[in-house]
């Protein structure tokens, strides 16, 4: 299995994370990145520099102007009279968070750019909340963390079975024209986009603590990517407002969009038969090639986890995603506690090797 990852994913380096009513440090930060370069190369799986990813290929996920905004924010925000160390937003418009699903004059569902030309007001627009704090690097990370999802997808489309994309930031709660919760480009979308050149139905298959609200908002509308998630029940937790199980797609893509919210305190069989369940619905679909948005932030060890899912469910997804035997892109996404990530990722793609 090719794995890839560039250095440059390592340059945003935010220090604030708003959370409870407090800036903190962040938990997404390089560490995790290190971590999972040297536990995959316990495997022998050693990590190669994607090509460079031009502009227009992460336009088939994002807007021009969202993207405007990531690779000149920082100079702006830095501009301003007693601008703090990182760009964060202070002011949101009201429809922010409950944008409507369905067609729109933008592709995948974006909305029509602000009106708003300075820099506070964008910031609110494009970033919906504090855990997004954009660095002088934030930008040329993210676009090389797209690059490693766009290299993983690249291979498989020249006939691998199957790529790694370490992709740090992560990306599935990044909208088609916002970052929100540690993510700024949709690693995830942007690989099944690449996939959909050679396959007519791609699944794409997220295990995560969190819901995959970007991604699932990216194809809502769209029959030829079904998204199906596992994670916890967002009525008290992130994402909040997206994710629960009544959200089935529209027009359309109208079920073809799968929710399995899990209860807190869910365990290792609750989770496992959610994602036989998605591997189910997937198949029904017709998918033939898969995005898996991989997490590790289930585990009950996690800082963020209100799950009680054991390292061994990992191996055991892995299992079970690999006996599909599909081109199969693994897109990282979560995953907070180094020391379970050290174990659970490698325990998951060796697994999913085996069965090949």
């Amino acid at each position: 299995m090719r794995v890839f990852f560039s250095k440059t994913q390592m340059d945003h380096r935010p220090t604030q994370y708003g959370v409870h009513g407090k800036l903190v440090a962040p938990l997404e930060n390089p560490g995790r990145a290190q971590t999972l370069v040297d536990s995959l190369g316990k495997l022998g799986l050693t990590a190669e520099d994607p090509p460079a990813a031009d502009r227009a290929a992460i336009e088939r996920v994002h807007t021009g102007p969202y993207l405007d905004f990531l690779q000149t924010g920082y100079a702006r925000f830095q501009a301003l009279p007693n601008a703090g160390p990182e760009v964060l937003p202070n002011v949101h418009p009201y429809f922010a968070a409950a944008r409507p699903y369905g067609p729109s004059p933008l592709a995948n569902g974006a909305r029509p750019g602000p009106r708003t030309t300075g820099i506070l007001g964008q910031a609110g627009w494009y970033i919906g909340d504090l855990s997004c704090a954009m660095t002088e690097g934030t930008a040329n990370a993210a676009f090389a963390s797209a690059a490693s999802a766009i290299g993983a997808a690249r291979a498989v489309l020249g006939g691998d079975d199957q790529a790694f994309a370490l992709c740090r930031p992560p990306g599935h709660h990044a909208y088609a024209d916002r970052a929100s919760g540690f993510c700024f480009l949709n690693n995830a979308a942007i690989a099944a986009e690449f996939l959909r050149e050679s396959h007519d139905k791609v699944a794409i298959l997220d295990f995560d603590t969190h819901h995959g609200d970007g991604t699932q908002t990216i194809f809502y509308a769209r029959d030829d990517v079904f998204f199906g998630s596992v994670h916890t029940d967002p009525s008290a937790y992130y994402p909040h407002f997206l994710g629960y199980a009544d959200e089935c797609g529209t027009g359309p893509g109208e079920g073809c969009n799968l929710n399995l919210p899990l209860a807190f305190g869910s365990g290792d069989a609750a989770f496992l038969e959610a994602v036989e369940t998605l591997v189910y619905r997937a198949m029904r679909f017709g998918a033939d090639a898969f995005v898996v948005s991989a997490g590790w932030d289930a585990h009950r060890d996690d800082p963020l986890s209100k799950l009680a899912v054991s390292g061994e469910t990992y191996p055991r997804i892995g299992e079970i995603l690999g006996k599909l035997r599909r081109p199969t892109v693994i897109v990282q996404e979560g995953g907070y506690s180094l020391e379970a990530v050290s174990q659970t990722a490698p325990a998951f793609v060796e697994a999913f090797l085996a069965t090949r």
